[in-house]
């Protein structure tokens, strides 16, 4: 990816992820316009002090800012340590509502998944397929936010498969082969597992769940139904809350 789109939604810059175009030297890298202006207020670059900095899918470490002229500010970085471990876990998600894509979108990549499969299924809204937000930009805009939050630099991998019965059924069992395949439901009689010690392939459906024909071909495909229990919350926090349980 060559560039950034934006400054962040977020108040909080906890590292600032840089790409190859920044770099005007070897250990010396130039960022401007709302990038520069977002590390000034968000992250408290001044001349002279030291910011977390990391190279998109690379190692993270230190920028000390040596100039700032108007809206550009260049860093002489040490990039010498490993990004925090990956989640053991891939996302497969029915596409929900655009604005809480971008939040769940935010949270995953925080949380330290690195495979995301966005799917469709009979409860999501035919309208959402054109929502702005699945532009590739504006999805690794959302990733970037997670990576920036967590001191990750690691982004991650998104798959969209629109139609549901030929992603169950030609590619899902390969997906969670060799995990633990759990597709979350309300209503399921089996609770979530908790503290799981390998690889987890993690099916959440819309709102509304999944149909009683698509929780068949999820079990056809491996998948357990699993609940939280009673209580049926939103997919933006059914996320964080499984993804807290299984890890």
């Amino acid at each position: 990816m060559a560039g950034w789109p934006g400054p962040t939604i977020e108040p909080c810059m906890n590292l600032l992820v840089l790409f190859e175009d920044d770099f005007i030297d070897t250990a010396r890298v130039r960022i401007s316009g709302s990038r520069a202006r977002h590390a000034l207020t968000a992250a408290g670059a001044t001349a002279g002090n030291t910011i977390r900095t990391g190279i998109l899918n690379g190692n993270t470490g230190t920028g000390r800012v040596v100039r700032i002229e108007r809206e550009t500010v260049e860093l002489q970085v040490n990039l010498c340590d490993p990004p925090p471990p990956p989640l053991s876990c891939t996302l497969i998600l029915a596409l929900p509502r655009p604005k809480a894509l971008r939040r769940i979108l935010l949270c995953a990549a925080t949380m330290g998944i690195k495979k995301i499969i966005i799917i469709g299924c009979r409860h999501v809204e035919k309208s959402y397929w054109s929502s702005p937000v699945l532009k590739e930009e504006n999805l690794h805009h959302s990733l970037l936010l997670g990576l920036e939050q967590a001191r990750d630099t690691i982004i991650p991998e998104i798959i969209v498969r629109r139609l549901f019965k030929p992603f169950i059924e030609d590619e899902a069992g390969d997906v969670a082969k060799g995990t633990t395949a759990l597709a979350a439901h309300p209503g399921a009689q089996a609770p979530c597992p908790r503290a799981c010690s390998g690889p987890v392939t993690l099916a959440i459906g819309p709102e509304r769940g999944f149909i009683p024909y698509e929780l068949g071909k999820l079990e056809e495909a491996g998948f357990s139904p699993v609940s939280l229990g009673k209580r049926v919350l939103r997919v933006e926090h059914a996320v964080p809350a499984i993804l807290g349980r299984l890890f």
